[in-house]
């Protein structure tokens, strides 16, 4: 029987870990290890994972520990989905910025009234 895991929009890194079966360690580890794998990060620190981190960490336990990949193995196996993450960070980026301005324009009219 599979574990389903709630509809989220970010997942905190002990919660990723106690899904997955792997130690927080573990984690940060493959950060560091696979650049396609960048949690965003609260203004705490808080590692926030997307629904996306959680299928590629799946994934990548899959390749590693049932495919029996090499850590190269995995980044070459996962390479593309790299290129996928950075269009996908920058368009939050873009997302981010035009909230911003439009918070910036929502104060200044509150204020002016």
């Amino acid at each position: 029987m599979e574990k389903t895991f709630p509809e989220k929009v970010y997942y905190r890194i002990g919660e990723v870990a106690a899904y997955t079966e792997l130690k927080s360690s573990v984690l940060r580890f493959w950060e560091s290890e696979f650049e396609f794998l960048k949690p965003v990060k609260s203004r705490s620190g808080q590692r926030l994972y997307s629904r996306n981190d959680l299928e590629l960490i799946l994934e990548i336990k899959r390749l590693l520990y049932t495919e029996k990949y090499t850590l190269e193995g995995v980044r070459k196996r996962l390479s593309t989905r790299g290129r996928e993450r950075k269009d996908e960070k920058d368009g939050l980026a873009e997302s981010l910025a035009l909230l911003k301005e439009i918070k910036t324009d929502l104060v200044n009219i509150r204020n002016s009234i």
